[in-house]
């Protein structure tokens, strides 16, 4: 198991897993997955938190889907100007406003 390295988490993790796990301090390590979840939080702060876990599990799998269309679709290590990927941002964003107006 990987932490960034705070004080509880040995014993914590010892008296939960047992002893047998191996405990690695590395705050890089478990980055990536911390910073995946940084969108969904700017995004319900200002809505005060979730009432319930269904209208939690709600936004959550709509805010992904919107997330993941708006991904800029790139090959590893290919650059993208600024005004491309703006001007990819903006014709998806065109195409979406187009359904929820015929919709």
């Amino acid at each position: 198991m990987t932490t960034d390295g705070h004080d509880s988490y040995p014993r914590a993790i010892r008296e939960t897993l047992g002893p047998k796990v191996n405990h690695r301090c590395n705050a890089y390590l478990n980055r990536r997955i911390e910073q995946d979840h940084r969108g969904i939080k700017q995004r319900y702060y200002p809505m005060l938190g979730f009432r319930a876990f269904p209208s939690a599990q709600r936004f959550c799998r709509a805010f992904e889907e919107v997330r993941q269309y708006f991904r800029p679709r790139r090959r590893r290590k290919q650059f993208v100007s600024l005004p491309t990927g703006r001007r990819q941002f903006l014709a998806k964003a065109e195409a979406l406003a187009s359904l929820f107006i015929a919709a």
